[in-house]
């Protein structure tokens, strides 16, 4: 798959979203550069899955604006923006009726463009053998699923990521191991990716830029170093203190 020269620009201008008496997004503005991997971060509840959707349009703000690279994302039909946007969730959501090649050649049917070839070739990018094309998803393990999953929202060649929780319900070396194949292809194929986690560790090792967002505000913008050297306030160190303190006791068993 051919490089984009990079990904979209993202931009939230005072974006909010209610349910009933809640927000569950409060006046959010923020610009994400292209060619940007960031995290989203906080507590369950905190708003974060919920303005990841709404760059895709799975979640229509009340007020507020959502733009790509200066273009509104409410502009023209959903289909044809989530045909430019991959989208990676935890529950991976391959059908199981199909095998593991038409699960990921199933975004260029859609759009018309059926390509078995570019979809086996899918299969190289995120370092599976091509011998599980005939296989179905019941056949494969929660990793395999997973990076089906992300061949899949990279099909169609989309310059921006979005990925919810991608690798939560996987083991710690699963886990691990798909984290750098995701941060491999990134870097290469010059994407946009805009993660949410609840694991501080992992938006630290893997994003340029985390966001940690509390009652549907943004309250912390850094990059991980200055997270770690103490930035962002009294709720991003929270978060930051869990990974310290397990590195600490790690340490400490080595002693």
């Amino acid at each position: 798959m051919p490089a984009l020269s990079s990904g979209p620009a993202v931009a939230f201008e005072q974006v909010g979203k209610h349910y009933g008496d809640a927000a569950a997004i409060d006046g959010v503005s923020l610009t994400i550069a292209a060619g940007t991997f960031v995290a989203l971060v906080g507590a369950s509840g905190s708003g974060k899955s919920t303005l990841l959707k709404t760059v895709n349009r799975l979640v229509v703000p009340d007020r507020g604006r959502v733009l790509l690279d200066a273009r509104d994302v409410a502009d023209g039909p959903a289909p044809a923006l989530r045909r430019r946007i991959g989208y990676v969730f935890q529950d991976v959501g391959l059908f199981p009726h199909l095998s593991v090649a038409e699960n990921i050649a199933l975004p260029l049917r859609l759009a018309g463009t059926p390509d078995a070839a570019h979809a086996m070739a899918m299969l190289d990018l995120v370092e599976l053998p091509r011998a599980v094309a005939t296989r179905m998803p019941a056949e494969l393990s929660g990793g395999q699923r997973q990076r089906v999953g992300v061949a899949r929202a990279l099909v169609t060649r989309p310059g921006l990521l979005l990925m919810d929780e991608p690798f939560g319900a996987l083991d710690p070396v699963t886990r691990e191991s798909l984290a750098g194949a995701v941060k491999r292809l990134h870097d290469e194929l010059a994407l946009t990716t805009i993660m949410v986690t609840h694991d501080m560790a992992e938006a630290l090792l893997l994003a340029t830029r985390v966001i940690v967002m509390a009652a549907g505000r943004v309250v912390a913008d850094e990059p991980p170093a200055a997270l770690l050297a103490g930035a962002g306030g009294t709720a991003a160190q929270a978060l930051v203190a869990v990974p310290r303190a397990q590195a600490t006791r790690l340490a400490a068993l080595s002693t």
